[in-house]
């Protein structure tokens, strides 16, 4: 991993998203997201990232640090923690018992922690290198979205995906200006894995299903131009 990452940065984000895919599809697909293998696979996953990251100290480039912001700043998270709650919106519910929900909650922060890493942090951190800040957030956010497109190959259904994209890639861009903008990625890591562990928790109203989609492409767009106004914390 290391003569990769110092050989192309490119091809070492991708090599992690490839890992990260060819583990969770076909568990998810056999076992579920409420599995333990789910979580085991998920973790390992997770631990592999973690100790490249701190072995190497690369920490503050992947924003593992904490936020230096003062507390008055702490409003340019306020739209992230609304619709955080979103899949609460149409009511509350179990989506599984005993053990399984334990799991599955485990899985749902470990995958905020993954995507984070890869599509934040590994992907779009060599982009920026690369490419203009509007290019490097706009591939970072639809490639995050895109990649939702693979749970079809775990049997979820054709309009559940296709609605799950449009709404992966809003957040997509949520994630990415908040983390160029504050140069920490714990936030958005904590926020991610809230929204998933949130679904594991809602009522499933279709309805309120599409308003939460419709809000969040709403608020992201109004959200983002906000954050263009704000100083960035990374670095080109």
């Amino acid at each position: 991993m290391k003569k990769l990452y110092e050989k192309n940065e490119l091809w070492f984000a991708l090599l992690w998203i490839f890992i990260y895919c060819a583990v969770s599809i076909p568990i998810r697909g056999k076992l579920g997201d409420e599995s333990i293998g789910m979580a085991a696979g998920l973790f390992v996953i997770a631990a592999g990232i973690l100790v490249f990251v701190k072995k190497y100290h690369l920490e503050e480039k992947y924003g593992l640090v904490k936020w230096t912001g003062k507390a008055g700043d702490y409003l340019f998270f306020i739209p992230m923690f609304i619709l955080m709650t979103g899949n609460l919106w149409g009511g509350f519910g179990i989506a599984y018992d005993g053990m399984a929900q334990v799991f599955a909650v485990i899985s749902m922060l470990l995958i905020g922690f993954i995507e984070e890493m890869v599509f934040r942090g590994f992907l779009f951190r060599i982009l920026l290198k690369k490419d203009p800040v509007p290019v490097a957030v706009t591939i970072s956010a639809v490639t995050f979205g895109i990649g939702h497109i693979v749970n079809l190959l775990a049997g979820q259904a054709n309009l559940e995906t296709v609605i799950q994209v449009f709404f992966a890639v809003a957040w997509g861009f949520i994630f990415t200006m908040v983390f160029y903008k504050s140069g920490s990625l714990w936030v958005c890591i904590i926020v991610h894995g809230m929204v998933d562990v949130f679904a594991e928790f809602a009522a499933h109203e279709n309805n309120m299903a599409f308003v939460y989609v419709g809000a969040t492409i709403v608020i992201a767009v109004i959200y983002c131009i906000y954050l263009k106004g704000k100083p960035a914390a990374l670095k080109e």
